[in-house]
């Protein structure tokens, strides 16, 4: 059996402890013209998120009553530290992989679609990537989205938001033993083991990824990046609250 592993354990990381995030910012109403956004900042990683509300649903929903909320994923060709060509005539498997992920998490904040035949589209584009671009991405959208709602609400599409909870996520991963949090990219490309987990306002799990990149892993281990994920996740949830209780001067 392995051995058991402390969550706690201060290892410096760039003056950072394993069980501590990066500095994260949440600026709402970045994109003016939009009906809700927000760039997000996880330590070097910047994604900007912008919630449009369009009129009219996907065929297989036409007719429904019902509405949908989806989300797209893209990287600027200087995200990195080397370019990556745009996507342009067909989206790569991460790109797709990711907002889907991120159009799940997003759909999660909701118990059903009936709000109309509209659709809430959120775009992440990644200005600047160092690792844990799609939960910060989640993060970011969620934010963007409930503001994309009451913007509904305020323009009289909607008695009411249909918002019923938040939700936020977050890496976690075992480098050289260790259980951290908040992984940035040099980290990431190091994990024994890499998670990602969201999870909503109320602590319930949305999703977790988990992959033994360079061997498997132990339930204690689990339990312990588990752990970690739902701590961050706290605080996390704890900034979108404080931000979206805030005033927002915007002009749309």
């Amino acid at each position: 059996m392995a051995d058991a592993v402390n969550p706690s354990s201060v290892v410096p990381r760039n003056g950072r402890s394993n069980d501590a995030l990066r500095d994260v910012t949440l600026e709402r109403g970045a994109v003016p013209y939009a009906e809700g956004s927000c760039l997000v900042s996880f330590g070097n990683t910047r994604v900007l998120c912008a919630a449009s509300v369009e009129i009219g649903v996907p065929g297989w929903k036409k007719g429904s009553g019902e509405g949908w909320v989806t989300a797209e994923y893209a990287m600027l060709p200087r995200a990195t530290k080397t370019r990556v060509s745009r996507e342009r005539s067909q989206v790569g498997g991460r790109t797709q992989e990711i907002q889907r992920l991120v159009g799940r998490s997003v759909r999660a904040m909701l118990d059903d679609f009936r709000f109309g035949e509209f659709t809430v589209k959120v775009d992440c584009d990644v200005l600047q990537a160092d690792g844990g671009t799609r939960t910060a991405a989640i993060t970011g959208a969620s934010v963007a989205v409930a503001d994309a709602f009451a913007w509904m609400v305020t323009q009289g599409h909607l008695a009411a938001s249909p918002i019923r909870r938040r939700v936020a996520a977050v890496s976690v991963g075992i480098i050289d033993g260790e259980p951290r949090l908040d992984l940035d990219y040099e980290e990431d490309v190091r994990a024994g083991v890499d998670m990602n987990v969201v999870m909503s306002s109320e602590g319930r799990f949305v999703e977790v990824q988990g992959t033994g990149e360079h061997g498997t892993f132990a339930r204690n281990e689990l339990d312990a990046l588990l752990g970690l994920a739902v701590q961050g996740i706290e605080q996390l949830s704890a900034l979108q609250l404080q931000v979206l209780g805030a005033p927002l001067n915007v002009s749309r």
